[in-house]
């Protein structure tokens, strides 16, 4: 779980509604009382509970949900084909099938750029920076906070999570308390800044993708996600220990490599042509996105063929003898499909299985049957408050990818509202969001479970704080 997107999060073309797909040319079939819906169930169950435990049981998430899509699809298939409707599934399928190929090429694409700007050291040199310049306990825990707030809208939140957690680490090795809440800051920080931000959150992605809500609507969220990180934050600020750490990196600077903020600069291109090509052009983003992939193959084509002239980049007069260490152990050259090859497959796949499996309940019934329930009798606002703390329980990519596969009649307002809630109900157990589960990794023993949950309750006065914001501000979008 390197570097889990970013933007990461970023899921995109999410099918509304399966069964639709499918009705245009072919009848479909109701199998939610039937024994291939209660064992598609089953399955779904057995395969989302591996993936909970999957720190446990070192078992790779991918694994249980590619069975279990694939398992669901056999059933289905073999249930259609029996009432003599064999191509059905297939159709479903098929249309499922492509929206998954554009996710994977708009992930690929922008987990490749955030490993071109690791290899080059861009986020190491803004951990050094931060670490040099001797801020007190206090200044750091906001400075690393904001600054997960700021930079998860463009890189996915488990990297930015991982980049200031490494500060906090390297800081405060003598206050395991300022360490246990600022890793809380950050979780909180990281989740709410991709909430307003189409390419901060997969929940945003799937969202605007879909074409449900327009580019510049998610910024009325920005307000309400300041709202969602400064109240536990400025709780729990009150609780930092005073005093300013020991001097932490010992002299052990590392600088950026050559290209680095070159390479920043051409993911943020990337990030444009991919809104352009959605806005402005009608093409799906993951065209725009594999457009921006070639800006980076020729870029790092130039620092091969002038790999000679490698050295690392001097932006600060401290770091001039890091430096010369960079110079020393630097790689021989770009190789951009190194980038490539690095990137997460297992998220990859993992994303393909929760969309083809999620899938396949929708196209045997049951999400319809849970709109109807969950959206037309408790209301959309009891709804979706409810999907944000459901996300804090169960990963946010099922939960709203069957949101969107129900596709509940909602305002925009109310479309933003389910957006937001499920980015950042995340937030609310250290196991809701990726950021979170990898940060009790990195700070094992320090930053756990039981650690997060004793601020359970200034985060959920934040999240219901952002939700009245949100329907306030924005009332006129109700």
């Amino acid at each position: 779980m390197k570097t889990v997107s970013i933007l990461a999060a970023l899921l995109l073309l999410v099918t509304p509604n399966l069964a639709w797909s499918a009705t245009a040319t072919h009848e479909t079939l109701d199998l939610t009382t039937s024994m291939v819906g209660y064992l598609s169930l089953l399955i779904f169950v057995l395969a989302y509970l591996l993936v909970i435990f999957e720190e446990q049981l070192h078992l790779r998430k991918s694994k249980p949900v590619l069975l279990a899509a694939g398992l669901i699809w056999i059933m289905i298939a073999i249930a259609y084909q029996n009432q003599g409707l064999d191509h059905a599934a297939e159709v479903a399928l098929r249309h499922n099938f492509l929206e998954y190929a554009e996710l994977f090429f708009f992930l690929l694409v922008a987990m490749t750029y955030i490993n071109a700007m690791i290899e080059r050291r861009v986020f190491d040199a803004l951990r050094d920076w931060l670490v040099a310049k001797g801020f007190s306990y206090r200044a750091l825990f906001w400075l690393t906070g904001v600054l997960a707030f700021f930079i998860s809208p463009v890189a996915d939140n488990l990297t930015t999570a991982l980049i200031m957690c490494h500060v906090v680490l390297t800081v405060g090795k003598n206050s395991p308390k300022f360490v246990s809440l600022s890793c809380i800051s950050i979780v909180v920080g990281a989740n709410a800044g991709g909430a307003f931000s189409p390419f901060g959150d997969i929940t945003t992605l799937m969202v605007w993708q879909k074409g449900i809500v327009q580019f510049n609507d998610f910024f009325v969220l920005f307000i309400p996600s300041v709202v969602n990180y400064l109240v536990p934050a400025a709780i729990m600020s009150l609780f930092i220990p005073a005093g300013m750490p020991d001097s932490a990196n010992d002299g052990d600077v590392l600088a950026m490599k050559r290209g680095g903020m070159v390479i920043v600069g051409l993911f943020l291109l990337t990030i444009i042509t991919a809104v352009c090509f959605h806005n402005f052009l009608h093409l799906p983003p993951a065209i725009g996105m594999m457009t921006g992939l070639s800006y980076l193959k020729f870029y790092g084509y130039y620092l091969k063929r002038t790999q000679q002239q490698e050295k690392s980049h001097r932006f600060d007069a401290k770091f001039q003898e890091a430096s010369k260490h960079s110079e020393q152990t630097d790689s021989p050259g770009f190789d951009v499909f190194e980038k490539i090859a690095a990137a997460e497959w297992d998220t990859l796949f993992f994303f393909y299985g929760v969309i083809m499996a999620v899938g396949g309940l929708g196209f045997i019934g049951y999400l319809g049957f849970a709109s109807g329930v969950i959206y037309g009798e408790l209301g959309p606002t009891t709804a979706n408050v409810l999907v944000g703390i459901m996300s804090a329980i169960v990963d946010n990519i099922p939960v709203m990818f069957a949101v969107l596969t129900m596709n509940p009649e909602m305002s925009l307002g109310q479309w933003l509202l389910v957006t937001m809630t499920a980015g950042v109900g995340g937030s609310l157990l250290s196991i809701g969001s990726a950021a979170g589960v990898a940060l009790m990794g990195q700070a094992r023993g320090i930053y756990t479970f039981g650690s997060h949950i004793k601020w359970l309750p200034a985060i959920a006065l934040g999240y219901a704080a952002s939700i009245y914001v949100h329907m306030w501000i924005n009332a006129d979008l109700f």
